[in-house]
């Protein structure tokens, strides 16, 4: 396993997107626990998409315009709920001091949709995994699983670690009443905005 891929994986996770996003909004809503649940859940997100993309399926998400486009904005869709449930105090994503427990299902199945409805993975794992697969490998399914290990490792680690800065400030953040709307806010805004993103981005 190169340096260049353990390098260039974590540039990619460690970028804000949609799963930092949630991650660190877990953290501030409902604690440690959360976060890392949310962490995993977002990671475990990524194996459609590294399933795709190992197995050749993100090929034809990239030559049907219509696959593309129907996953595409199934996403889009899902980002501006999740704007708009942000928005309301009673919310999935909703940061305040209520201990009333979500469950760890609810918490997961939010972060996997969230990867799972970005058909960019699929088609930034096609083009990436092969780049850090020898010539001379023989059978490249082993050596792509196991990439793909490291690159869902890192994700966790990661986005918990994320997640758990947001949990550390938690408090800090729940006794101010005008910075908690801000940050519901400012998370709505940055959903709207990866939305449009993914609505504007080209195969």
């Amino acid at each position: 396993m190169s340096l260049e891929f353990l390098l260039t994986s974590l540039i990619v996770v460690i970028s804000p997107g949609t799963g930092v996003i949630i991650t660190v909004a877990a953290g501030l809503s409902r604690g440690r626990r959360a976060a890392v649940i949310c962490a995993f859940g977002c990671t475990l997100g990524i194996l459609p998409h590294m399933f795709a993309a190992i197995t050749g399926l993100a090929a034809l998400l990239h030559t049907s315009a219509l696959a593309f486009e129907v996953v595409r904005y199934a996403g889009v869709a899902y980002l501006l709920y999740m704007a708009l449930t942000t928005l309301r105090e009673h919310g999935a994503l909703k940061i305040e001091t209520d201990a009333t427990p979500r469950s760890n299902m609810d918490v997961i199945r939010s972060a996997i949709a969230v990867n799972v409805l970005n058909p960019k993975l699929s088609i930034f794992f096609f083009a990436f995994l092969p780049q850090f697969v020898g010539n001379q490998a023989g059978n490249p399914l082993p050596i792509m699983l196991q990439l793909s290990g490291v690159f869902m490792a890192m994700t966790f680690v990661v986005f918990a670690s994320y997640g758990l800065f947001a949990a550390a400030v938690r408090h800090h953040v729940i006794s101010r009443p005008s910075v908690m709307t801000w940050l519901r806010r400012s998370f709505a805004a940055a959903f709207v905005a990866l939305g449009a993103k993914l609505a504007l981005t080209e195969r």
